[in-house]
């Protein structure tokens, strides 16, 4: 045959075998036995063999996996994947409709989907080929997991139509698939799987796409991120054009007119979710048409027009075996229960954590006790109550211990808190714990240092505290357990490469009492180099919105530490960034506008323009827009229907303008 030939027949195998697909995942329609299927795809692979030039991007056989990755390389997100805010009951879901209403000064239809527990992922389309897959990662950077997710034969690899589209959805593992993982891994005698969800991460992580081939995962695409030459008016139509374009959808998705629609659809599931083949933990909620999720905008964490209704945590009776204590970064001691094994939520739940000594005393917990446990919002297991009548006599009272369990040094109760906590900087648990934190995912974000390698490094002496990470050598990694050559070039270049990151993820990384990730980005945008920040003053540090008066002392009092000094001084000499590196704060000085370096809140809703056009005007001329009305704010503007807020600002004795003010001085 010539090579016309040839490639005319594998294109004609190739669209046959990929319609064959579609029609047996998506649509679960086969109209094919798998035996033809088998026999096309043989077919095709003999032809793909001898003439690998005219094998095509969207090839089946594609799917089973292909070259062991290095590692995954990052992602920046153009359209940031954010979170949801949560719903527990009917009346948090009314008082969600309200705040819509609010924004938009009318009422909203929604559109209602079931919150598949899986792994969110945005999936690239060019001109309809399938160019690029990445996880969710902290919203903004995720990880390219390309490979893998072409193993999942939900996902198609060509579109129907020659569109450029980015859409995200939630690859999962069914439950038929997580039953099959597991006895396979317990004929083998290797660790379980505690759920799908776990199940499907891990899958989805896995360097060799032939392990995630053969996880046989699945997929519901939920919205449209980005999409070029076409316009759509509601969510609902969107992923009905998404269908159409060959995606998978989930088919309970349901449109509601009003929210008693919606809470009558999230109580209708409360039952009715066991009987599913995947595991769910909630039903997302969104306002439909997407004009109106335009004008709501979102909140620096979470977008106004959705939310997601979690199930009330499942319930469940266990036996307290014992209470260990850990000590965290921080040397606050932690009692946690260990309990027998026992199923919350299609997790197996061991471990509960009790808090502190206040929480054991107030509800009277003995070791041997027989507890109520749940999952608080599905994910943490929690001790509900004490089943006293339960007791037969047998069961020991539990003392906190007055030394470190770790150091033996003394522990101490700071005034106003209830923790004990261990203060000697030179703790062993704390150290440790402090690296797993310092190479975790929002801080330095070290691929491959996980905490089993952190304990390695620690126990044989290779690291005494952050510095040693960038000190390591090929030949001590070497002799740790399960570090091949491969595993160790991986590591050293990812420890690498972290050098150069925005002075923020350091901030984060070194543990600053309470400094979390919000709050080191605020302070790396504002004072830009670590000298600067170091050098603060209390009232500097106050001065920048968000950051209290509690944190800048802990701030000021870390700083000034010698041994902080002295560390910093050492990361610096081994390369590491200290530099600010992201995009620059508005500068305000040299704008002359009634707006510039003033801190504007906005409530109600607008007739003119939305709240997410007013705040782009007021920030391009040097204002900043937050969300709460504080001491801080100077100007709050009012539109119909303004609530609370508008009540605290006129208690604080803010400057309050209504809409035509803000048009006459936006100009």
């Amino acid at each position: 045959m010539s090579n016309d030939q040839v490639k005319k027949q594998i294109d004609q195998l190739t669209d046959k075998l990929n319609d064959y697909a579609h029609q047996y995942y998506v649509l679960d329609q086969p109209v094919v036995s798998d035996a033809e299927y088998d026999h096309l795809l043989r077919e095709l692979n003999e032809l793909e063999v001898k003439y690998p030039d005219l094998k095509r991007e969207d090839s089946p056989s594609e799917r089973v996996g292909g070259e062991t990755l290095d590692h995954f390389s990052k992602v920046q997100h153009e359209v940031p994947m954010l979170s949801l805010s949560n719903a527990f009951d009917a009346q948090e879901l009314h008082d969600f409709d309200r705040r819509v209403q609010q924004g938009l000064g009318h009422k909203a239809s929604y559109s209602c989907e079931l919150k598949i527990d899986g792994l969110a992922v945005t999936l690239k389309y060019q001109n309809g080929r399938f160019v690029q897959g990445a996880t969710r990662g902290d919203g903004t950077t995720g990880e390219d997991i390309t490979s893998n997710l072409k193993t999942i034969a939900t996902i198609p690899l060509k579109l129907r139509e020659s569109v450029t589209i980015d859409v995200r959805g939630e690859a999962f593992m069914p439950k038929s698939s997580f039953n099959r993982l597991n006895k396979a891994k317990e004929a083998k005698e290797e660790a379980l799987f505690a759920n799908p969800r776990n199940a499907a991460a891990g899958s989805l992580r896995q360097l060799d796409p032939k392990i995630a081939a053969k996880r046989q995962l699945d997929i519901f695409i939920y919205s449209v991120g980005q999409l070029e030459e076409k316009v759509l008016d509601s969510h609902h139509e969107s992923l009905q054009y998404v269908s159409e374009l060959g995606f998978k959808i989930n088919d309970q998705a349901k449109h509601c007119e009003n929210i008693e629609e919606v809470v009558e659809y999230c109580e209708g599931w409360l039952e009715k979710r066991a009987n599913l083949p995947y595991e769910i933990d909630g039903i997302v909620i969104k306002v439909d048409r997407l004009e109106d999720q335009k004008r709501l905008g979102f909140t620096a964490k979470n977008p106004r027009w959705a939310t997601a209704f979690k199930f009330p945590a499942e319930e469940v009776i266990t036996t307290l075996r014992d209470i260990v204590l850990s000590v965290g970064r921080t040397g606050v001691v932690t009692p946690t229960a260990i309990l027998d094994p026992v199923t919350v939520a299609g997790t197996t739940v061991q471990r509960a954590s009790l808090h502190n000594e206040d929480i054991i005393r107030q509800q009277d917990v003995k070791i041997g006790d027989k507890l109520t446990i749940k999952k608080a919002g599905d994910v943490i297991p929690k001790v509900v109550n004490v089943l006293v009548d339960r007791r037969t006599g047998e069961e020991k009272d539990f003392h906190m211990p007055t030394e470190c369990p770790e150091c033996k040094s003394e522990l101490v109760r700071i005034e106003g808190e209830v923790a004990l906590r261990c203060v000697n900087p030179k703790c062993p648990a704390q150290i440790r714990e402090g690296l797993i934190h310092f190479v975790s995912r929002n801080a330095m974000n070290i691929d491959g240092l996980g905490e089993a390698v952190i304990t390695q490094l620690f126990e044989h002496e290779l690291v005494e505290d952050v510095a040693d990470l960038y000190r390591l050598e090929r030949e001590e990694l070497m002799k740790l357990e399960r570090m091949g050559e491969k595993s160790v070039d991986n590591l050293l270049k990812a420890i690498e490469v972290t050098k150069t990151n925005s002075l923020e993820k350091l901030l984060f990384g070194l543990g600053i009492r309470f400094v979390g990730a919000k709050a080191a980005k605020t302070l790396a945008m504002n004072f830009e180099k670590m000298k600067s920040l170091q050098n603060a003053t209390i009232e500097q540090l106050e001065a920048v919105d968000e950051i209290g008066t509690k944190m800048a002392d802990a701030i000021a009092t870390y700083f000034d530490k010698q041994e902080v000094q002295m560390l910093l001084e050492e990361l610096e000499n081994l390369g590491v960034n200290m530099i600010y590196t992201g995009p620059k704060l508005q500068a305000t000085e040299n704008l002359d506008t009634v707006f510039a370096g003033k801190t504007i809140v906005l409530t109600g809703s607008m007739e003119e323009m939305s709240r997410k056009e007013a705040k782009e005007k007021i920030e391009a001329l040097g204002g900043k827009v937050t969300g709460s009305v504080t001491a801080k704010t100077d100007i709050l503007i009012a539109g119909e229907r303004a609530g609370s807020k508008l009540k605290k600002a006129i208690e604080l004795e803010i400057d309050v303008w209504d809409e035509a003010r803000l048009i006459t001085e936006l100009g």
